[in-house]
């Protein structure tokens, strides 16, 4: 009997012609995913057991980015998250329970520190803060509930260089997890799992997607028994990601190394430039003497990216670095960086210990703008009467 056209147009059969190939990964976007038959119907996380069984679980573009940043990282295992805030959270709810000790260096993103002060302790989970440049000494601070160690390497805004075989040598004498907010090296500049890592997260925010446009976290691992943990906890927390957020990733993929190889030389040209400056104290640039952590650098990294920080001479207040920084033009103001335009952002009076730089320390993203360009509107916002008169 002929179906009413209003039921064939809801008929989910394709009707156009197989064998399609393309060089760009399809975009599957679906909530509800089809069985074969009743039998096998299973609602699981794992793609193993059941390739597809919700949405949730994910898709084949999102399944496509998690295998090519395992791949990238030297991972076994990738799970894709809505950000690199999720990524972090998502660690700390596959191995942390009530009563478990967590210990996160100072110099770590800011909003880790955020998640473990507002939320994880009224959860029953410790989490105490430990100088980055502690390295083996961190065993002091190890307890017998100690479950896990952060570790980011270079540090948020302060850029500290942290030994992380050193870290990882200790955390696994005491049996305590090593995790390592990877973002930085974007997975390419350091290996994170040959130096002892078994968890590595990333924001993909950043380099992998590349254009600021997307919010997305992976969270990697090698470790089989890691995997099941962190694949529980993310189909239990619903942590679904977009396919379209999924496929921008995709393609940012595609150009990462060349976009890293060009950051790379270009960051270094400003900092170095920077460095000559009479008002800037020390630049914390990885790649340069003055970034803490500097020869584990050499050591341990195969290259550098596009994000450092300036620390002012004490002559400049920080109203006047305000003032600064609103007279550049090409460095756009905003948090974030890893995309293809240059940032600018103060980082006054952070909370640290050690190497604390009151309203003096400016961080700053370079993107893929000329480098004269970008030399030619820092040294004018220095010096905004000169350039004035040179005006008129």
């Amino acid at each position: 009997m002929p179906r009413h056209r209003q039921t064939t147009a809801l008929d989910p059969r394709p009707r156009a012609p197989a064998g399609f190939r393309s060089l760009a990964t399809a975009t599957y976007r679906g909530s509800t995913t089809l069985f074969d038959n009743a039998r096998a119907v299973r609602d699981d996380w794992c793609p193993e057991r059941v390739p597809y069984a919700y949405g949730l679980h994910g898709t084949p573009t999102s399944l496509e980015l998690a295998a090519r940043v395992a791949e990238l990282e030297g991972a076994e295992h990738c799970f894709i998250t809505p950000g690199g805030q999720a990524a972090i959270a998502l660690v700390y709810f596959a191995f942390c329970a009530a009563g478990d000790h967590v210990l996160v260096p100072q110099s770590a993103y800011g909003p880790n520190n955020d998640l473990a002060r507002d939320l994880l302790a009224k959860l029953g989970i410790s989490v105490q803060t430990y100088d980055p440049m502690l390295g083996s000494g961190i065993a002091s601070l190890i307890r017998p509930n100690t479950r896990l160690i952060w570790c980011e390497s270079p540090g948020s805004a302060t850029m500290e260089i942290q030994d992380v075989p050193a870290i990882a040598a200790v955390a696994h004498a005491s049996g305590v997890l090593l995790a390592l907010d990877n973002t930085y090296a974007s997975g390419v500049f350091f290996d994170a799992f040959a130096h002892g890592v078994d968890v590595s997260i990333q924001a993909l925010t950043k380099y992998i997607g590349g254009h600021s446009d997307v919010l997305l976290g992976s969270v990697s691992t090698r470790n089989p028994e890691h995997y099941q943990a962190l694949g529980l906890a993310r189909s239990l927390l619903g942590m679904a990601v977009s396919p379209d957020d999924c496929s921008l990733a995709l393609r940012g993929l595609q150009t990462l190394w060349v976009r890293l190889a060009h950051l790379q030389t270009a960051t270094l040209q400003v900092a170095q430039w920077l460095k000559t400056r009479p008002e800037v104290d020390k630049v914390l640039h990885p790649a340069l003497p003055d970034c803490p952590g500097h020869e584990l650098w050499l050591r341990d990294f195969s290259g550098s990216t596009s994000v450092f920080s300036v620390v002012f001479n004490t002559e400049l207040s920080g109203e006047a670095l305000l003032d600064f920084i609103d007279r550049l033009s090409l460095f756009h103001i905003g948090y974030s960086w890893g995309g293809v335009t240059s940032l600018v952002a103060p980082h006054f009076n952070l909370n640290r210990d050690e190497r604390h730089y009151g309203d003096r320390l400016v961080r700053f993203n370079i993107g893929l703008e000329h480098v004269d360009d970008l030399i030619a509107d820092l040294e004018q916002a220095f010096s905004p009467d000169k350039h004035r008169g040179d005006g008129q």
